[in-house]
């Protein structure tokens, strides 16, 4: 069965997408009904942006959601999805892509999604730290031990690496208890919130009214959520997990294995980058990715 996932934020690069906008008349159409929608050539940024433009936070999380999306929508009836999942952001490209949201409201969404977890980021300062080399049991044994401030698992990325997310003091205290565990890296990521952590709350409840408001329909496959890794066709489902996602972890190890006992022997990474591939490859070094 064929699985396709979708990168979430950090998989942004300058040049991203520029080649489907000039070979395709489609995507050109897509790209450009997106630069309307978000009230200023994105685009550029895209095409020509610094790395510097493409941080800024309005910029983003739409790139990699343009990029991803128009890369499916381009393939026309050679897109046969069996299942779907994306990680963090690429969630919502994996919803435009499975039908369960149009286009338009996809971008809007993410639109909306970054501008609320900035303002979540800028209410509290917070970051979030790369761990390597430790099961994600003793990682989370870490988190739980530390009780004074905000420290939970993010993103369960694949086996041995593992995202802790929450307050500056709580992410300094679990490095330091996570080297003293035995990682082999416990590194802070140059990153300006604890994303998939309760300080995004904020920012959840301001997503939520908008997903709320926005129709969502039933998926062609089934869509793979981050919240609970397990498959999910049915609307409301789809909007609780959403809303959910923003302060849950992302279990992605979780979300392959189970799309892997489900079926899934090739998987195809849509959008910028090639994260993902790798990760499943660590997960199970015997399936196909392309």
């Amino acid at each position: 069965m064929k699985a396709y996932v979708f990168p979430g934020q950090g998989a942004q690069f300058s040049g991203m997408g520029k080649d489907l906008y000039e070979s395709s008349a489609l995507a050109k159409e897509y790209f450009e009904k997106a630069n309307e929608i978000l009230g200023f050539r994105i685009t550029d940024l895209m095409f020509e942006g610094s790395a510097e433009d493409l941080k800024q936070t309005k910029v983003t999380q739409p790139a990699i959601f343009l990029h991803s999306v128009i890369s499916a929508l381009v393939m026309g009836n050679d897109f046969r999805p069996e299942m779907v999942a994306g990680h963090s952001l690429g969630e919502f490209s994996a919803l435009v892509a499975a039908r369960a949201l149009s286009f338009e409201d996809g971008l809007i969404l993410v639109s909306k999604r970054a501008m609320a977890m900035q303002k979540a980021c800028e209410m509290e300062p917070s970051t979030m730290a790369a761990v390597l080399g430790l099961s994600d049991e003793d990682v989370e044994e870490v988190c739980d031990s530390i009780k004074d401030e905000v420290v939970v698992p993010a993103n369960y990325n694949c086996p041995g690496q593992l995202v802790v997310s929450g307050s500056i003091a709580g992410i300094d205290l679990a490095c330091d208890a996570l080297k003293a565990k035995g990682a082999k890296r416990a590194l802070k990521l140059p990153v300006g919130g604890a994303f998939h952590s309760p300080l995004m709350q904020p920012a959840a409840e301001e997503l939520k009214a908008a997903i709320d408001a926005t129709s969502f329909a039933t998926p062609v496959c089934p869509v793979y959520q981050n919240v609970n890794a397990y498959p999910q066709t049915e609307p409301v489902s789809i909007k609780a997990n959403l809303i959910a996602q923003l302060t849950a972890p992302v279990r992605w190890t979780q979300t392959v294995k189970n799309m892997i006992t489900d079926g899934a022997t090739e998987f195809y990474e849509l959008g910028p980058g090639d994260v993902l591939k790798g990760l499943i490859k660590k997960v199970n070094p015997e399936v196909t990715v392309g």
